[in-house]
């Protein structure tokens, strides 16, 4: 990776970037969806409408705080922090752009999220995730995440996990 760099900071939940990076999560979770139980992409009308439906208004500070890395300077993907109460924080919107993947940033910006929980005064962080995104689960066991019981009551929440925070 000589040469190729990474960078995470705070950004605006609702700055132009991140509007960018969420509509591409979205987009591409929505769709791996309705491929797999349906075969066919997300209808762009319902897209429009669960993209503005989540503002992402929960990552915004106090209570939260959305990250964004970059890589080589260019806006690689996002990861989302928001306190659930005094002593638990909630990963969310953890997302690498499809052609950076496989290049350390999924795990920098988890352990960057990871800090911020703890900047929050959080003890523990919990995610929910769904079935068919095993990468997502299989990057949260390398990291130490451990399956729980279910801490929501999302729609699409299959697996849940949770990581003591040192």
């Amino acid at each position: 990776m000589s040469g190729m760099t990474w960078t995470v900071a705070s950004e605006p939940h609702d700055s132009p970037v991140a509007a960018a990076l969420w509509r591409a999560y979205y987009t591409e979770v929505s769709d791996r969806w309705y491929q797999l139980h349906e075969g066919r992409a997300t209808d762009p009308d319902e897209l429009e409408r669960e993209i503005a439906a989540d503002t992402g208004g929960y990552l915004a500070p106090p209570g939260g705080l959305l990250l964004v890395a970059r890589y080589e300077g260019e806006a690689a993907g996002t990861a989302g922090v928001q306190l659930l109460d005094s002593g638990t924080a909630e990963l969310k919107r953890v997302f690498v752009r499809e052609e950076l993947r496989g290049r350390g940033g999924a795990p920098l910006l988890v352990t960057a999220a990871e800090k911020a929980a703890r900047a929050l005064g959080a003890r523990r962080i919990v995610l929910d995730t769904r079935h068919d995104l095993v990468e997502a689960r299989a990057l949260y066991t390398r990291l130490g995440y451990e399956e729980t019981e279910p801490h929501n009551d999302q729609a699409y929440a299959e697996h849940w996990f949770a990581k003591r925070l040192a």
